[in-house]
């Protein structure tokens, strides 16, 4: 059966922090409120939208307003393409797997309408059998369900597959799901959150650490 590998998006593929930090500003300029340093972005991102609007707004002393949710999702999904890039090297890597006879899916806590706009954008649609977002089914990362549904959605199964992720959220779904992760050592969650999994430091190094996971 074929492999699989599931790629997490952000911090993982592509460096989104640039637009997620200019929609966020944009948000907080909205509202009378100043914006942030990329930096405290950066450590907001990973657990879906909801999330990111709702810790930039309580470091500005608001509660969770579902308006600016809606409005800051509107924004966010029209721009999401403007700096936001694939990390250097990302394309090789994914180029190398599928020569390899892996096939890819995503796997993002990244609400899916956005997460299409964006891989559309940048031209990486074609390349997986399954995209799944934050909002795709009813449990998302860290639940393994999210991870088992998007592997079911691209026709292979747990034994074949490999998550590969950036943040804690990754790891945790693919110990729940009984799946190897690999943890990038390039994206925006630092190696502690890797929890023993294996760390590929760079692009290049994906495919020979699948393959060394998914044979442990």
């Amino acid at each position: 059966m074929t492999r699989l590998a599931v790629f997490d998006l952000d911090g993982t593929l592509v460096d989104s922090a640039p637009d997620l930090h200019a929609a966020l500003d944009r948000l907080m300029a909205a509202r009378g409120l100043p914006g942030f340093a990329r930096a405290e972005v950066v450590g907001m991102i990973g657990d879906g939208a909801r999330a990111l609007v709702e810790r930039a707004l309580a470091a500005r002393g608001q509660g969770f307003d579902p308006a600016a949710l809606e409005a800051f999702l509107a924004d966010y999904t029209a721009q999401a393409a403007v700096e936001t890039r694939a990390f250097p090297g990302i394309e090789a890597a994914l180029d190398a797997l599928q020569d390899e006879g892996w096939s890819l899916a995503l796997c993002t806590n990244k609400p899916e309408a956005a997460t299409r706009e964006l891989l559309a954008a940048l031209g990486l649609t074609g390349r997986f059998d399954a995209v799944a977002g934050g909002d795709s089914f009813p449990v998302r990362k860290p639940h393994p369900g999210h991870l088992l549904a998007t592997i079911a959605a691209a026709g292979a199964t747990p034994g074949m597959a490999v998550m590969v992720g950036d943040h804690r959220n990754d790891v945790a779904a693919a110990r729940g799901a009984g799946v190897p992760c690999v943890f990038v050592g390039w994206g925006y969650g630092t190696l502690a959150m890797a929890e023993g999994a294996r760390i590929a430091a760079n692009p290049s190094d994906l495919p020979a650490e699948l393959a060394a996971a998914l044979a442990a």
